[in-house]
Order: structure tokens, then sequence, then C-alpha cells
């Protein structure tokens, strides 16, 4: 039995996460939930699932719970940073799954790291803010990281038996997402409703955006070259609109190994749950018959120019991709509310990468003011933007 504690509960990759555990009772049990403020669907997965806490944004978020609750239920409701921390370090948990969005993921991944737990991330802004910090603190405590994301998952299990040093290339998959056929001289037409649409995948707000403009790429690259040990010159970013190859790793004598499915995240987030063992899902296979070709393409950065800038951040790293996460998610944050147009995303986060002095060799303190100095510099910029 593996005990397990999901940060970002209520969201796809933690309610699938749920539905798997639900799948296989005798072998998951569910200790710790983390959420922030989606109350109904919470407190039916404490209901269902009995953990020993559950945690939320704030204190009205936690008094909503409790009021949502049996009295019976027994779960110990807790809120704030230091709820999450407790979370992802929770006695009886073997297993954190770190499925928040966003910055929030840093924090909770290093408190289950010091508390000896394995994670399964799918937050890729942890290794993205502060990659050599994690990896640094995770071997140091003799700790696994487990992809979750389907790209990252996918290299993984390409590179399962295989040497290291024996790896030449690593290429990311990308569907393209929604606007991958639009004219750019349409862009400044893009809605939110527009860009959430995506082809292939059924994701979160934020991160059906990053999508649409290709940051979502950019973060996986910078993560990939953090997560495999890998320098730039080996990502390879390729656009694959049937979203059939999740990604593939080439090696020094030719040969490429890919691996393939269906586009759903429970085959990746199994195979981090039960590792190094695979889970009876069912899930089908891709019909190829059916496809009847897979196509790739160079991705276009003057159109989407966050995968240039992401780039950009990748090579000279320290603070700078701390500083483009965060302008990223303020920037996005702002076109959902429809304070900036789509197009106005990539300028904010030049804008704020332009000003940002870069910090050499940064320790934590460094990497979480670089968080809040870019939040504050993209605001300023969006403000001036009305």
């Amino acid at each position: 039995m593996k005990n397990l504690s999901i940060l970002g509960s209520t969201g796809s990759i933690g309610c699938n996460t749920l539905k798997i555990a639900e799948m296989f009772p005798d072998r998951f049990a569910v200790k710790a939930l983390a959420a922030k403020n989606n109350i109904p669907v919470l407190a039916r997965q404490v209901e269902q699932f009995c953990p020993e806490i559950a945690v939320v944004f704030d204190e009205a978020a936690a008094v909503e719970l409790k009021g949502k609750l049996p009295a019976e239920t027994g779960v110990d409701v807790l809120f704030g940073e230091n709820g999450y921390k407790a979370a992802a370090a929770h006695e009886s948990v073997d297993l954190v799954v770190v499925a928040v969005v966003g910055a929030a993921g840093l924090m909770p991944t290093l408190s289950a790291i010091a508390a000896g737990k394995n994670i399964a991330l799918a937050n890729k802004e942890t290794l993205v803010m502060a990659g050599d910090i994690v990896i640094e603190q995770a071997e140091l405590n003799n700790i696994s990281i487990l992809p979750i994301d389907s790209e990252h998952s996918a290299i993984f299990q390409c590179m399962e038996g295989n040497r290291r040093e024996d790896i030449d290339k690593i290429f990311l998959t990308a569907s393209g997402g929604p606007f991958l056929n639009l004219p750019e001289k349409e862009f400044n037409k893009i809605k939110p409703e527009d860009a959430l649409n995506h082809p292939n995948w059924n994701m979160g707000e934020k991160i059906s955006v990053d999508s649409a403009t290709l940051m979502n790429k950019g973060l996986e690259a910078i993560e990939a070259k953090c997560l495999f040990d890998v320098s730039q010159e080996m990502i390879e970013v390729v656009i694959h609109p049937q979203s059939v190859i999740h990604s593939m790793v080439s090696f020094k004598d030719g040969t490429v190994m890919a691996q393939l499915g269906i586009p759903d995240m429970k085959g990746a987030i199994a195979y981090a749950m039960a590792y190094p063992e695979r889970l009876a899902l069912r899930q089908p296979t891709p019909d190829f018959v059916g496809i009847g070709k897979l196509t790739f393409e160079k991705p276009d950065i003057k159109k989407f120019p966050c995968l240039a800038l992401a780039y950009a951040a990748c090579e000279i790293g320290r603070t700078l991709p701390a500083v483009l996460n965060a302008a990223n998610e303020v920037a996005v944050a702002a076109f959902l509310e429809n304070s900036i147009s789509f197009i106005k995303i990539p300028e904010v986060i030049e804008k704020t990468m332009e000003h940002h002095s870069v910090v050499t060799d940064p320790t934590l303190s460094d990497i979480l003011e670089a968080d809040r100095w870019a939040r504050k510099q993209a605001e300023d910029l969006i403000k001036a933007l009305k």
C-alpha cells in the first residue's frame, strides 16, 4: 500500500490521480488532500477518500470546508502556507503528487523533499524557478522525482534501460495549440475562450493558455534540461499536431525511441504512482489506421515569441527563469481577466525580463525575491498598457 498526499487535488491532474487511486484501492490510500478554494469538489473528495488532513488557501475557505463536512469525518482542516507544508511532509505519506499550478508548488515540494518523501511532479514551475536547488536537495535526501507531465514522462520512459551518456537529443513534442494554423494577423482578435479551446488535451485554464502561446513548451524545455541533466542544445521542440507521440529520445547510434499513447494524462500519472510497475488502466491505444499519418514541423518562434523568450531564459539561467515564469503567470491571469490582449502576453514577459538584474549563483531567497519583483514589475507594465 502506497500512501499519497495530493497537492492540487481539485485540478485536472489531481482529479485524475484520485480516479486512479479509486481504481486500485488495494494499492493506494489518500492521506492528505490540498486545494486552493474549490470547496465543493474538495469536500466531496474528503468524504470519499477520508484523508487525515485537508488543506485550503485561507481561513475563510477552511471555515467553509468544515461547514460542508460531516462531523464524523474526523479530518484535520488546515490552511495557508503552513497547511500546504504539513500536507507535503505528512508523516504517513510515501509519495507526494505535486499538481498545483504555478510558483505555488515550489515551497511544498521542498518541504516534501526535506521530509524524505518521493515526489510525483506535475508542477513544471518548481524546476523552472529553482531546478538546481530542488535537484540538489533531492539528491542529498535520496529522493526520487518522478515526472507526471506527459512529455517528461515520455522522455523518462524512453531513457529507461539506456545509459545517460548515450543520449544525443531529446525531442519535446507539442500539439501547437489551438492557433497553430491561425494567421498571425488574426492574433489580436483572440479571446480567452478561444485560447481555452485546446484541440487535443483537457487542461486547466493557465496551462491551456500556455499551450496556446507555446510558453508551456518553453517551460518544459527548461524543466527537461534540469530533470534529465542535459544541455539546452540537446533539447529540440517539434510540433506534432496529432499528440500521439508524447516525446522522443535519440541516441548516439542514430536510434530514436518514442513513447506513444492517446492524449490522456492518466497514463503518465499512473506510471509515476506505481513506478517501476505499470498499472492495468485498460486505456485504448491510438487508432493508428484512423489517424492515418503522423506529422511534424518546426515551431514558428516569430509567431509564438514566448517560446523564444523561454529559450533565452534557459540559456542565461540563474534568476531569469523565475522572472520569466512569474511574468508569464501575471500576464496570463490578466489575459484571462480580459485586462490585456493575447498578443500583449509576450510583450509583458519580455519587458519584465529586460528590466531584471540577473543574480549569479542565486540562493532560494534570491529566487523568491526575483519572483516577487517580477510579479510587481509585470503588474505595473499591465497597468501602463490600460
